[in-house]
């Protein structure tokens, strides 16, 4: 749709791609706690939308929706993360669980049940599961977790201070991507199974429930616990430079 100019109608794009915005803000908000509500989600969004419709030029190439998708998903996270959305109490339940995890590997000499987990934690199953549902949100990375012990930089700050600085790419030359293939199937089989379905099929978490045969709070214990194996593999393996 164009102007008499023959330029994109800004007002047109922004129409019909509102339900964009909310497809997204739905589809993430299935991956936060409760306390995020999806009204800021989408206002957010609608920004990004914005931002990406005054950015869009199309001799770029690139089809207006696969580009307004990235500025959308990159303005809810900014949104998210001024807000500091996750709790600090929530991080450290889940550090005491990946703890846990890397104690009774050790010891067991395999990934350890729900049930290990929960008497190495001093909780009963109930109380463990219910923690796992607390940490709904709980990310594979955090800015915290690439920490410069020598100067207190963080790794992100660092190599963001000029325009060739690309966080992802030196995430991905450091093997960190490989180092996550590994982890995950590394998993426990029906964690490996939902991992797949979530990230790769594009599942939401009632979609999953549906064709693991549990209910979504089960999904929702499940993704949380998968989530807290990987970061305990990988908080000791060779990309991090730990030990």
């Amino acid at each position: 749709m164009y102007t008499i100019n023959g330029k994109s109608d800004k007002n047109y794009l922004l129409t019909q791609h509102a339900t964009l915005v909310k497809r997204l803000a739905y589809h993430l908000k299935a991956r936060l706690p409760p306390s995020v509500e999806v009204d800021d989600l989408v206002q957010a969004g609608m920004i990004g939308l914005l931002d990406a419709i005054n950015r869009y030029e199309e001799s770029h190439g690139a089809q207006f929706e696969t580009f307004a998708v990235q500025r959308i998903r990159g303005a809810m996270l900014d949104e998210l993360r001024s807000t500091d959305w996750l709790p600090r109490s929530i991080r450290q339940n889940m550090r005491k669980i990946e703890v846990a995890m890397t104690a009774l590997q050790q010891r067991l000499g395999h990934e350890p049940s729900e049930s290990e987990l929960a008497a190495e934690l001093k909780l009963s199953l109930p109380d463990y599961q219910a923690l796992l549902n607390s940490g709904a949100g709980h990310q594979l990375l955090y800015y915290e977790d690439f920490h410069d012990a020598e100067d207190n930089e963080h790794f992100l700050d660092h190599h963001t201070k000029n325009e060739s600085g690309d966080p992802l790419k030196i995430l991905l030359e450091s093997g960190f991507s490989g180092a996550v293939m590994e982890a995950i199937d590394a998993l426990p089989e029906r964690e490996k199974i939902l991992m797949g379905l979530y990230y790769e099929e594009d599942m939401n978490l009632k979609e999953i429930g549906a064709v693991m045969g549990v209910s979504e709070s089960r999904v929702c214990q499940l993704h949380s616990q998968a989530v807290a194996r990987l970061r305990s593999t990988l908080r000791g393996s060779a990309w991090t430079g730990e030990a």
